[in-house]
This record gives structure tokens, C-alpha cells and sequence, in this order.
């Protein structure tokens, strides 16, 4: 398969997904959030990955309305998040949990923001504007000799040049990440999910034995992910509680605590030195 296909294949399935979720998320439903906000990531990493060869004035239009659109389903996703852990303190009770309502009003109504910004013009040019870019953008018919020699190469060597290249980057990035602060955490965090929806992506492209070895080393990234996104979403827990002190609410409930985060951080490590393993 030649990559300007694999592209087309692999965008258009994340793009098709995002939708598909679209109605659901407007109602409210937060599984059908998490689930378009993941389309979202993928679809956005398909665009990295096949940077190259996509370049042109229309992707940088693109790429600003998706991070417009990532913006306002990430803070909903967030608080999402931070309520579902607050539902585990007592599953039976959850309204009983610390600030509890004050929690589901402010996601109540940053949700309607979100869903003012789903239903809103802006949002179905952006659906139309990728979808037309993905099929037959100025980068697919950009004559210059070298544009036409990657679209046309095959998926299968510019994938696996491609994956050694993020997967070296994450390893050495990983190394400090017992003594790396939030930040620098959250963007090995963001590197590690790149390369694994890439690797996710591809699984049903191309067989070849090379590839196999990034399967295996999908196990390990996902374990790493796990433990990270636990991570970022304590990280993300005590900023948005930090929010809601400044508006008057007290929040006294502790995210993650630093035994949970020290153990976490070694899982990830954990990890990574499975995945330098790999041969």
C-alpha cells in the first residue's frame, strides 16, 4: 500500500469515528466524549505521522480547528474524569462524596459551552473542510518529484523508519522520569500515546515480521499509558480543584497521593526498560 492510501485509510476512519459520537456527546453522554476526544488524538497523529508528504497551507487550517475542537472536549473530559473518581469514594453514594454538586454544576455547564461548540457552524466546516483535505487536498496532487516519490512509497518501510525514530525519542525522553516534573511528564505522556495509536493504526495495513515487534512492544507502551494517564489525570484533578477554590468552592479531597504517584511512576519505568529490551 502506498502511503498516500495508508493516509487516506487511516484518516478517514478516525474522522468517520469523531462523528460518529458527535449526537451523543451533545446530549451529554461522557463514554461517547471519551470516545470522540480519542478519535480526535488518532486523527490528529495520523497527520503527524504522514507530516511529510501532507504538508500544505490547508493542513495548517486544519490542524488549528482540531486543536480548537480538542480544547473544548478536553476540559469536559477532565472533569469527567476527576467525578468518576470522586463516584469510587463511596459508589453507592456518590453524591455524598466532598463537593460532589459542586463538581457535576461545573461540568454541567462547561458542557454546554461544549456543546454550543459542537452544534455551531464553525464545527461543520471543520468535518467538511478535513474530510475534503484528507481525500483530495493540494498535497495529493503537488507535482514536485520528491512529493510524488513519498506518496507513492510504500507504507510498510516509511512506517517502520518512522516508528524506530518516535520510539528512540520516547526512550531517551523516559529515562529522567522519576526525577522530571508534571510537564515534562505529561509530554512523555503525549509522545508514548503518539507512537502507540500509530502502532494501533497500522495493525491491520500491512503484515509484515518487522512490524510484529512493535506489537509486542504495544504491550509495554500501553502499560506505560496506563500509568501516565493516571498520572495526568491527578495532575489535571488537583489544577481543577485549584479552579474551583479560586471560585469560591473548597475542595479538600486529595487526587493522587504521593505513595500512588511514586508507585506509578516506577510501573512506567517499568515499562520503558521492557520496551529498550525488545530486540
Amino acid at each position: 500500500m502506498a502511503c498516500d492510501t495508508a493516509f487516506r485509510v487511516i484518516a478517514r476512519r478516525h474522522l468517520v469515528d469523531l462523528t460518529r459520537h458527535h449526537d451523543a456527546t451533545c446530549k451529554g453522554d461522557p463514554v461517547a466524549l471519551h470516545r470522540m476526544r480519542m478519535a480526535l488524538t488518532h486523527l490528529r497523529t495520523a497527520i503527524l505521522f504522514f507530516s511529510p508528504m501532507v504538508a500544505d497551507a490547508t493542513r495548517t487550517r486544519v490542524k488549528v480547528e482540531l486543536k480548537w475542537l480538542n480544547a473544548h472536549l478536553g476540559i469536559v473530559r477532565d472533569l469527567d474524569v476527576a467525578i468518576e473518581r470522586l463516584k469510587a469514594i463511596d459508589k453507592r453514594r456518590p453524591q455524598a462524596a466532598p463537593h460532589y454538586r459542586a463538581w457535576t454544576t461545573k461540568r454541567a455547564e462547561i458542557h454546554r459551552h461544549l456543546a454550543r461548540a459542537l452544534r455551531s457552524a464553525r464545527y461543520q466546516r471543520l468535518v467538511k473542510s478535513a474530510s475534503d483535505w484528507i481525500e483530495r487536498g493540494p498535497w495529493s496532487i503537488n507535482e514536485e518529484k520528491q512529493a510524488v516519490l513519498m506518496r507513492a512509497s510504500p507504507v510498510a518501510a516509511y512506517s517502520l523508519r518512522k516508528l524506530a525514530r518516535w520510539q528512540e525519542k520516547l526512550l531517551k525522553k523516559s529515562r529522567k522520569l522519576v526525577t522530571m516534573g508534571v510537564k515534562k511528564r505529561h509530554r512523555v505522556r503525549i509522545l508514548n500515546k503518539k507512537l502507540s495509536y500509530s502502532i494501533g493504526s497500522f495493525e491491520d495495513l500491512f503484515s509484515d515480521k518487522k512490524f510484529s515487534r512493535y506489537q509486542t512492544a504495544l504491550k509495554y507502551l500501553r502499560k506505560a499509558q496506563k500509568s501516565l494517564g493516571q498520572l495526568n489525570d491527578g495532575a489535571r484533578g488537583h489544577s481543577l480543584a485549584a479552579a474551583l477554590e479560586r471560585e469560591g468552592v473548597r475542595v479538600s479531597f486529595q487526587f493522587l497521593s504521593h505513595k500512588r504517584e511514586k508507585r506509578l511512576i516506577q510501573e512506567a519505568t517499568a515499562a520503558y526498560r521492557n520496551l529498550a529490551a525488545l530486540e
